[in-house]
């Protein structure tokens, strides 16, 4: 009787817990995320997923966490080292299980990312920032955490193809970091798409928490109706529709041929887009683009990405580094954008408030609705959304063509 509950003991995970209490600290973080993502509604479509990818993957003998393999390809399979891209997919299902067989045909492939941003380009009305051209140059300024971050790490001994794939974090937009990672650092692809997308979730927290430290309460007050009446803008756009259309057409010529790295994520972005803005003849394409096909890669993106959130992988002093590394970059991002508007304001009449230097990063649209409540709670007439959308959307083009240079150089 005693060997029978020996043994049922160790058919269980209880005893792999016992042996390794690190797991308990996974199940407190994926618990964490979950509540985040479901009490406080922190970017739910994309935390839930993630958080329970995390879970997943650490039940010892589910065998639903995502193995890394190392710098040359090379993973542990039954006790033998094998080349993962040698592997056809229906091994590495066999033997690795299923999230390792999401994982490594759908993300570390590059497959998903720029389908992700093909979705987004759907979702995304670029309507604002053409009716406010002037502010979409604090997109490109909110940058700035990238290449910050990108020097100190090279000067903490990371090399610059790790450095660049953490600098890429202060971009906040997971699939661009994902990209940036598969092509320049492959093997810390876990921890920073896990930063990625943790400090997306967050940014309810942390646009507030830099906002308020470096800018006054007058600056927060500034109304930018009330300036658009004082300081009316000479230009006017006659046939919106027309050049909604011409842009991503525009846009992706340009970038192709001056950053043609960066054409995967802006392409697919300016073609989500443009299917949108045609109309009712491209609107089953729009509808497939916004909807089954985002939706479905949300998914496998969301959870097999959690699902490299191991006990292995997570607890060690690279992760801890690069999670840091990440919020520097992230806090920087944003500061650089406050700070960039704070200069332009020397210089002109017409003052800007600097929530949307703030929002110059790519988590649309959540970081403008935040800094929109921000500014509200100064002043309940100053609805600044719309103003803010101008300096979010460019910063989504900013960190796609940052990421292309990146990989342009680094590659």
């Amino acid at each position: 009787m005693e060997e029978i509950l020996e043994k049922l003991y160790d058919m269980t995970a209880f005893s792999n817990i016992a042996a390794d209490p690190r797991f308990i600290i996974m199940y407190a973080i994926a618990f964490i995320l979950l509540y985040l993502g479901i009490k406080k509604q922190y970017e739910p479509l994309l935390l839930v997923p993630i958080a329970f990818g995390v879970l997943l993957a650490n039940f010892p003998g589910g065998d639903m966490g995502v193995i890394q393999a190392d710098e040359n390809g090379m993973v542990m399979v039954n006790g033998v080292m094998k080349n993962i891209w040698e592997m056809p997919l229906h091994e590495i299902a066999h033997d690795l299980g299923l999230m390792n067989f999401i994982y490594y045909m759908l993300i570390k492939t590059g497959f998903l990312p720029p389908v992700i941003f093909m979705g987004v380009g759907a979702l995304t009305d670029f309507g604002p920032m053409l009716r406010n051209l002037r502010l979409s140059i604090f997109g490109a300024a909110a940058q700035l955490g990238i290449f910050t971050v990108l020097i100190v790490a090279i000067l903490m001994g990371f090399t610059p193809q790790e450095a660049g794939s953490l600098g890429i974090i202060g971009g906040a937009d997971g699939p661009t970091a994902i990209f940036t990672t598969i092509k320049l650092a492959p093997h810390l692809l876990g921890p920073i798409a896990i930063a990625a997308y943790s400090y997306m979730a967050l940014v309810p927290v942390i646009i507030p928490l830099v906002a308020r430290l470096w800018c006054t309460k007058k600056e927060l007050s500034i109304n930018m109706r009330e300036q658009e009446k004082k300081y009316p803008s000479s230009v006017e756009i006659k046939n919106l529709r027309v050049l909604k259309i011409i842009f991503p057409i525009a846009t992706t010529t340009i970038v192709a041929l001056f950053v043609p790295t960066a054409v995967p994520l802006v392409g697919m972005l300016m073609f989500g887009n443009l299917v949108k803005e045609i109309g009712s003849n491209t609107s089953r394409l729009f509808d497939a683009a916004s909807n089954s096909i985002m939706n479905a890669a949300t998914i496998f993106l969301g959870i097999s990405v959690g699902a490299t959130m191991t006990t292995d992988a997570f607890l060690n002093w690279t992760t801890i580094g690069i999670v840091i590394g990440g919020f520097l970059a992230f806090a920087l991002s944003i500061t650089g954008g406050i700070f960039f508007v704070k200069i332009f304001n020397l210089f002109t009449k017409k003052k800007i408030n600097p929530l949307i230097g703030a929002t110059g990063l790519s988590a649309v649209p959540m970081a403008s609705r935040v800094a929109n409540e921000i500014a509200l709670k100064y002043d309940p007439k100053n609805h600044v959304l719309q103003y803010c959308m101008a300096s979010n959307i460019s910063g989504v083009i900013g960190s796609a063509v940052a990421a292309g240079v990146l990989i342009s150089f680094l590659g």
